[in-house]
């Protein structure tokens, strides 16, 4: 389990990290979303142990992870910006790798020359990008490891790699338990892979939940009434109200049996749930702290 309690980071007085607070379920594959700047990169770097906290806790199962080797024996991670030696070829890093992490496995490196079909004695630095990020998931997962984070994985991919890597993500997720933390702006993808998700924004996580639960959370209705328009008591948590015509779409949190009954008290001519996408969630969490799309009179 990842539990990171309240910490705070700050660089040259800003503070990237605000007291975040977030815990990663063992065998999860836990989404972590939010806008630019929100603090995600920095909350990984400091996971890792890249990053040292101004205060709070980092753990992985109950250790600190700073300057702990044998925790960090058990991540593997690969940042948006991958680092490799810069006249090194696929095996020397390889080699790197193995040096690195004894729980490096050489047998599944060899298996995935067929799956990645790269060819290992090319220097890195002359692949495209696409071509370093699957080199990236190449030896991260040959590290056997508990825990893989990864900070924009699959940006670079074609769509074939893309379902490629994720199958394998996934494939060790079910048999050897692997706890995965991803960082991405593509909720498309992570709506398909992830069962947990927590929302960050300006340097604290704002909520977490499983993927279900924030679904069941947050509901999508489409009403017409039959006169004038009602106006909605505080006992409807309103997170958007757009109109077209007649037809009124609300954003509620809460539970939608519940919305149901309330709002059938209107008689309605129409009442309608809509299935919401982690993307609309995504953008009317944050709607409750100014961040929506905007229109521009040009």
């Amino acid at each position: 389990m990842i539990e990171v309690k309240n910490i705070v980071k700050t660089f040259d007085g800003f503070a990237a990290l605000g007291g975040a607070t977030l815990t990663v379920p063992k065998g999860a594959i836990y989404g972590l979303v939010g806008p630019n700047g929100a603090g995600k990169t920095t909350l990984l770097r400091t996971l890792t142990g890249v990053y040292r906290q101004d205060s709070g806790e980092v753990l992985v199962d109950g250790e600190a992870v700073y300057e702990n080797v044998a925790v960090k024996s058990r991540i593997a991670t690969i940042p948006d910006d991958w680092y490799y030696f810069l006249q090194s070829n696929v095996r020397d890093m390889m080699h790197f790798y193995k040096g690195v992490y004894p729980t490096f496995n050489a047998e599944r490196y060899e298996r995935f020359k067929d799956v990645f079909a790269i060819d290992e004695k090319r220097t890195i630095r002359r692949l495209s990008k696409g071509m370093q990020k699957q080199v990236a998931f190449w030896l991260s997962m040959c590290v056997m490891p508990d825990y893989l984070i990864l900070d924009e994985p699959v940006d670079g991919l074609d769509p074939v790699m893309r379902r490629q890597v994720w199958s394998l993500i996934m494939q060790d997720v079910s048999e050897r338990g692997t706890t995965v933390l991803v960082s991405s702006h593509n909720l498309r993808e992570l709506e398909d892979v992830c069962d947990h998700v927590g929302i960050m924004n300006r340097g604290k996580v704002l909520l977490e939940h499983s993927l279900s639960e924030l679904q069941d959370n947050t509901v999508k209705l489409q009403v017409v009434y039959p006169g004038e328009v009602p106006e909605l008591g505080a006992e409807f948590k309103v997170l958007h109200h757009a109109s077209t015509g007649r037809v009124h779409t609300y954003i509620l949190r809460g539970n939608l049996d519940e919305y149901r009954t309330r709002m059938e008290e209107f008689s309605p001519l129409l009442l309608e749930a809509i299935p919401l996408t982690l993307e609309e969630i995504f953008i009317y969490e944050l709607g409750g702290v100014d961040y929506a799309v905007k229109d521009i009179v040009l």
